[in-house]
């Protein structure tokens, strides 16, 4: 006779295990999910961080080269101006000497007048066109950053889905949600503006 009643272990310890297994198989799925849902956005999300850095730098460049137009503007300008004041000088040398001076001064320094008055709407144009091309190049950097941030959170719960995925840690997985969640907050939130 057998010393305690015998229990079939082998049985119990296979439906233990399968139960664990089927256990831990709807968990990992379920991670699985979550981390290639969190995958997905982080993809679409570097790819805007990247084509929004982009847009952004052909937009300062676009700044810059209407800046140079600008000064060159300016410059004309001044050299407008210089030969206004040439003309206006030497007419009044005439008047000084006591002689009446020849009407092509006059007519001079007031056609240069004129064209510093065009050159000078010109250069204005000129900045306030530079000045809207900075202002989308800062707007879209702000973006660039915001979507690169999500990036960051993405990456952060991906990597806490693979912890829980190898702990079996509810917890890591609930923070690892909670990280793609705002990943996706600041995401919607960038991609809305």
């Amino acid at each position: 006779m057998p010393e305690g009643p015998e229990i079939e272990t082998e049985k119990l310890r296979d439906a233990v295990t399968e139960e664990l297994e089927r256990e831990g198989s709807g968990f990992l799925k379920r991670i699985a999910l979550t981390t290639a849902i969190l995958a997905a956005f982080a993809a679409v999300a570097a790819l805007l961080a990247g084509s929004t850095v982009n847009e952004a730098l052909v937009a300062k460049t676009e700044a810059t080269t209407l800046q140079a137009q600008a000064s060159d503007a300016w410059a004309y300008y001044q050299a407008k101006g210089v030969k206004r004041e040439i003309q206006e000088t030497a007419a009044g040398a005439w008047t000084a000497a006591g002689k009446t001076p020849p009407p092509t001064f006059a007519r001079e320094a007031a056609r240069y007048r004129a064209e510093q008055k065009q050159i000078d709407e010109k250069a204005r144009e000129l900045e306030r066109r530079r000045d809207e091309r900075s202002a989308h190049a800062d707007h879209l950097l702000h973006a660039h950053h915001r979507y690169a941030n999500a990036v960051a959170l993405f990456q952060v719960s991906i990597a806490l889905g693979a912890v829980a995925a190898l702990s079996r840690s509810r917890w890591v997985w609930y923070g690892s949600m909670a990280a793609g969640a705002a990943g996706i907050v600041l995401f919607l939130l960038t991609a809305g503006r």
